[in-house]
């Protein structure tokens, strides 16, 4: 058995207005796209697999660790993906982060949009011409990260900035490019898996 239903005429209306919303988002910016690629250009020296060591101040005391970072563009480019994993000496994970960094061409800004140890944020980051500095907010202070590649050694530091106190250094990383990844595009569909969910054989 089936029953006909017959729209009211303000769902009607309402149908018709989301139209051209939906459609709206279904296109494509690529004037705002080719706006990320470009930005994102300026950090694809961050691209490739790097290893090397890492300090940490904690409560208990200092702490070393050896760092691993993995960095490639995804979204043909629009955003950056990095992961950090940092390792004991027993060669037990200590330390595992994912980043996205993303590029707003409307703000004329750059974020990083971070995932770690069960923490998750997005926080500004700005681009300089020998790296990068990013912030996070914490209270009455700031935490600020400021990385800098000089002869192929990407130096990364971490200091805790309190307004009319000097600043307080808790995490140094240094890490040495160790060659090139196809991490994170690699494994998505081929050529006919593409083809297949296109209706395409």
């Amino acid at each position: 058995m089936t029953i006909a239903l017959r729209p009211s005429g303000a769902a009607l209306v309402l149908f018709v207005a989301v139209l051209p919303i939906a459609a709206q988002a279904q296109t494509a910016d690529r004037e705002a796209m080719a706006a990320e690629r470009a930005a994102m250009t300026k950090l694809a020296w961050m691209d490739g697999v790097w290893r090397g060591q890492a300090m940490m101040q904690t409560p208990a005391g200092e702490r070393r660790i050896t760092q691993t970072e993995r960095i490639g563009p995804m979204l043909d480019g629009d955003v950056r993906v990095v992961e950090g994993k940092g390792f004991n000496a027993d060669g037990s994970v200590g330390f595992n982060a994912l980043g996205i960094i993303s590029y707003d061409p409307a703000a004329e800004a750059y974020t990083m949009h971070s995932y770690a140890q069960g923490r998750a944020g997005d926080f500004p980051l700005t681009p300089t011409d020998a790296g990068y500095v990013w912030t996070i907010p914490a209270g009455p202070a700031t935490i600020r990260y400021t990385a800098t590649l000089t002869d192929g050694t990407w130096t990364e530091v971490g200091d805790r900035i309190v307004t009319g106190q000097a600043p307080q250094r808790f995490f140094e990383m240094r890490l040495t490019r160790m060659g090139d990844t196809a991490w994170p595009t690699a494994g998505g569909p081929g050529a006919q898996e593409r083809k297949e969910v296109g209706g395409v054989r």
